[in-house]
């Protein structure tokens, strides 16, 4: 599915946008339109929100394997630069190879993939895998910022967001929580961890947060606090720690009480409903900078 150039933009810049699932591209998109860009956007089947068709001055759909598709896509458009938004479901690179197919990987995918996928001479940690796309769109004439670039104002700031003080138990729990977090995260395994009475319950790998926080669910009678933090060497180019609505939620179904991120680095989508929707759901929600906890 492609769109012709809707907007009369005259000599704006040109930006490309490669939209994965989730709000966040939408959002993304519209701060960049309301700074006077072109907006052209390479969108990853089966994960971006099809109303980026409607708002953006191109749009295309590509299989996630399509890469040399996607960089010429960019490359007509007149782009130089880019930025990636939205969660990308990695899974798809483990199941099997008609997951893979579905996706048309193309020449440039394998150039670049091969060590990756066939040779296997590289692991598959999401800075391997997200560098290495990096570098191939680099190859092909197109650089990326980090999509907070363009809309800043998603960045939480520090400081509790709900009403509610944590309890003494709690307090311990972030603490705890916090420093595993960030090992994780310094071990480019995930960047959630949900703990409760200091005991770990449940970390994120490949599977997501939202599916984190269900096993820790399962695995304990509720109760328990989500420490979601950036890697300590987090590239800002892609995969920010990113929440909203639909995060609290499942804390709230799965039992959880307290939900930590990240001031300055984590993304809040929503912010003014995601707050409401912690204080009516009863989850506490903290914003921390990496200094001294609360």
């Amino acid at each position: 599915m492609a769109t012709e150039t809707k907007r009369n933009t005259g000599g704006a810049r040109k930006v490309g946008l490669v939209a994965g699932w989730g709000q966040f591209p939408v959002h993304v998109a519209q701060a960049m339109i309301a700074q006077g860009y072109e907006v052209h956007c390479s969108a990853i089947k089966d994960h971006a929100d099809p109303v980026l068709a409607d708002i953006c001055d191109s749009y295309q759909v590509f299989g996630m394997g399509r890469l040399g598709a996607q960089c010429r896509f960019l490359r007509r458009a007149g782009v130089t630069q880019a930025t990636m938004a939205g969660k990308i479901f990695k899974t798809l690179l483990f199941k099997n190879k008609i997951g893979l197919i579905k996706h048309f990987p193309d020449l440039a995918f394998w150039q670049h993939f091969y060590p990756i996928v066939i040779s296997k001479t590289k692991d598959r940690r999401d800075d391997t895998l997200l560098n290495t796309v990096v570098q191939l769109y680099a190859s092909g004439g197109v650089t990326f910022a980090p999509a907070t670039d363009f809309a800043p104002e998603l960045l939480v700031k520090a400081g509790a967001l709900t009403r509610t003080q944590p309890t003494q138990a709690q307090l311990k729990d972030i603490e705890f929580g916090w420093t595993m977090a960030k090992e994780m995260g310094r071990l480019d395994i995930g960047q959630t961890v949900v703990v409760r009475n200091q005991a770990v319950m449940a970390v994120e790998a490949i599977e997501g947060t939202d599916e984190c926080i269900r096993r820790a669910g399962q695995l304990c009678n509720g109760g328990f606090t989500v420490v979601k933090v950036a890697k300590p060497n987090q590239d800002m180019r892609f995969d920010v720690p990113t929440i909203g609505v639909e995060t609290i939620e499942t804390i709230a179904s799965s039992g959880g009480k307290v939900l930590v991120i990240e001031a300055d680095r984590t993304i809040i989508l929503e912010q003014a409903r995601t707050v409401s929707t912690a204080e009516r759901l009863g989850v506490s929600l903290y914003a921390f900078d990496g200094g001294r906890i609360l």
